[in-house]
C-alpha cells in the first residue's frame, strides 16, 4: 500500500506536477459544492484535512452554517482543498474516491476524526486509518487503492491547488471568500453577521 500511496506523495513536488500534468494529459478535476447555485451568497472555503483550525471550524461553525444557510438555499458553499502535506493529499484522494455523492460525508468524517487518523506514527498507519474512514462511507478497498495510486489525478489536484492558492493570495487555512471578499477564521456569530448583511443587500 505504501508503494501506491507513494505515487500520490510524488505529486507533492511542484516541479513534477508542472512537468507531467500537462494540459493535454491532466485529468479534469474540480471543487465540490453544497447548496443552491442560485444562492445570493457564495462562500469558498480553503481548507486542509490536516489543519487543526479547519477541524475546529468544521466542528463549531460549518455544521451550523450548513443547517441555517446552505440547506435553506441562502448560501452556496464550495470547498477548495489545500495540500500542505502528503497526508492532506491522501485524505483528499479518499474523500474524492466516492465521487460527489459521498464527498461531503467523508469530508465530515475526516475532520471529525482528524486527531485519530492524522496522528498515526507511520505513513502506512495513516493510509490504514483513512481506508477505515472510507470503508465506513461504503468504499471498497480496491477502489481506494486505485484512487491512492492515481498519480495523474493527484498531480492535477496539486496543480489546481497551487493555481487557486496563489491567484487568491491565500496564506493559511481556513480562509473564507464570501461573495469574493476574503476573511480569516472566525466564530459562527461573526460569520452569521456577515452573511445576514450580504443577504440584506
Amino acid at each position: 500500500m505504501i508503494a501506491l500511496a507513494a505515487a500520490a506523495t510524488a505529486a507533492m513536488t511542484p516541479a513534477l506536477a508542472q512537468e507531467t500534468a500537462t494540459a493535454a494529459t491532466a485529468p479534469a478535476v474540480g471543487d465540490y459544492s453544497l447548496g443552491s447555485p442560485d444562492a445570493k451568497v457564495k462562500i469558498v472555503e480553503y481548507a486542509s484535512f490536516t489543519c487543526p483550525h479547519c477541524a475546529h471550524f468544521h466542528d463549531t461553525v460549518f455544521n451550523q452554517l450548513k443547517t441555517d444557510y446552505i440547506d435553506t438555499g441562502k448560501v452556496h458553499f464550495t470547498l477548495r482543498e489545500v495540500y500542505f502535506d502528503r497526508y492532506g493529499l491522501w485524505a483528499a484522494l479518499i474523500a474524492r474516491c466516492g465521487g460527489e455523492m459521498k464527498y461531503f460525508g467523508i469530508h465530515d468524517m475526516l475532520f471529525a476524526k482528524q486527531k485519530e487518523w492524522a496522528a498515526a506514527e507511520s505513513p502506512q498507519q495513516v493510509v490504514d486509518n483513512l481506508k477505515t474512514i472510507g470503508r465506513a462511507a461504503g468504499l471498497e478497498d480496491a477502489a481506494m487503492d486505485a484512487c491512492l495510486n492515481d498519480t495523474a489525478n493527484a498531480e492535477a489536484l496539486i496543480k489546481q491547488f497551487q493555481t487557486n492558492f496563489e491567484a487568491d493570495g491565500v496564506q493559511g487555512t481556513p480562509t473564507l471568500f464570501i461573495n469574493g471578499t476574503k476573511y480569516s477564521n472566525m466564530a459562527y456569530a461573526d460569520l452569521k453577521a456577515i452573511l445576514d448583511a450580504e443577504l440584506a443587500k
